[in-house]
């Protein structure tokens, strides 16, 4: 080859690499997006958008991530069980088909700290719920959920509610636990409450319960005002015993693969959304309690709250549940210590 034919070739080689390059869209950071790529978010949940934590998803977590990255992040999300039941929603983000989900605590069995979000009677107030997870308890709690569960982050821990007993029976004191039947979530704090006031537990899945209390294939369910007014349960329900025996909550949860494929700055951006979306629902929960009351008691429902002597009587109740937890799990007497410190 001639000095004229091995210049041109290089020219052309040099050229080809250029073209390579710029049409690739530049350097990367952070994971493997690039800053021009167009990302969409699947979000789903099991509430109404009614419900706090719904609606700080499309009030804050949805105009907040695509205004922050200029709309290389859109949001779609997806409310009240359209992608499937908790367990869906949490096996979706583990396998990578969901990119972010809302979820209470399916993965209890297999990562036990998260029986913490249903602790019976650990809070003070839903002003010291919500300090415990927005703050360093928290943050801690996510790092060790990751380390457990690698495919996943959490990102958030936002209000599911203060728990209430509702029923189609008479229940307005302690004595009327005994001999209902009540759908409980699938976790051993929640049925061992029912079992020791005296009632039996069924676990159904949320998106099933509305008929299962309207067929009387349960009596009542527990769960806060909100989600009873979210999902309409006062149409199928008489009686509202107010009980605030666990203040529950709802994780932010997101898809290890596809946060990791982020950019370092699209991952602040959804990081930082959860967190704040987290805070907008615990504020907005906290001021609906007082109206969701009075709302139920519009729709017909008789609501007694618990005296602090019926609280203590329930305490007492459950104290063999609450003495094989702490005897069965050794992080346990630490880590409500922890939180019941917390101001």
């Amino acid at each position: 080859m001639n000095s004229t034919k091995r210049f041109l070739l290089m020219v052309a080689v040099i050229l080809i690499t250029a073209g390579t390059v710029f049409a690739g869209g530049g350097a990367q950071s952070g994971g493997g997006s690039t800053a021009q790529q167009k990302v969409t978010i699947k979000v789903g949940d099991n509430w109404g958008a009614s419900h706090p934590m719904a609606a700080a998803l499309d009030t804050v977590f949805k105009p907040q991530i695509e205004q922050a990255s200029g709309g290389a992040l859109t949001v779609d999300i997806y409310h009240d069980g359209t992608l499937g039941n908790e367990a869906d929603l949490w096996n979706g983000v583990r396998n990578g088909t969901i990119e972010v989900a809302i979820v209470g605590t399916p993965m209890n069995q297999e990562y036990p700290t998260m029986m913490i979000s249903d602790w019976p009677f650990l809070y003070r107030d839903l002003n010291h719920a919500k300090n415990v997870w927005t703050g360093p308890i928290a943050e801690e709690i996510n790092k060790e959920f990751h380390q457990k569960f690698p495919t996943v982050y959490m990102l958030g821990w936002g209000p599911n509610s203060a728990r209430t007993f509702t029923s189609n029976k008479k229940l307005t004191s302690v004595d009327d636990f005994k001999g209902q039947k009540f759908r409980m979530p699938g976790n051993p704090i929640h049925v061992g409450i029912a079992e020791n006031l005296g009632a039996s537990a069924q676990v159904i899945p949320l998106g099933e319960l509305f008929s299962a209390l309207e067929t009387g294939v349960v009596d009542g369910q527990d769960n806060g005002m909100v989600t009873v007014i979210s999902q309409a349960f006062y149409e199928v329900q008489k009686y509202l015993y107010e009980t605030n025996h666990i203040i529950a909550t709802l994780e932010i949860v997101v898809s290890g693969p596809f946060y990791d494929k982020l950019t370092a700055a699209q991952q602040k951006i959804v990081s930082d959304a959860a967190k704040a979306t987290a805070v907008k629902a615990w504020d907005d929960y906290i001021k609906s309690v007082d109206s969701d009351r009075q709302f139920l008691k519009g729709k017909g429902v008789t609501v007694t709250p618990a005296t602090a002597a019926d609280q203590a009587r329930i305490i007492q109740l459950i104290q063999p549940l609450t003495n094989q937890l702490f005897a069965e799990h050794a992080w346990a007497k630490p880590l409500t210590d922890r939180i019941k410190a917390v101001q």
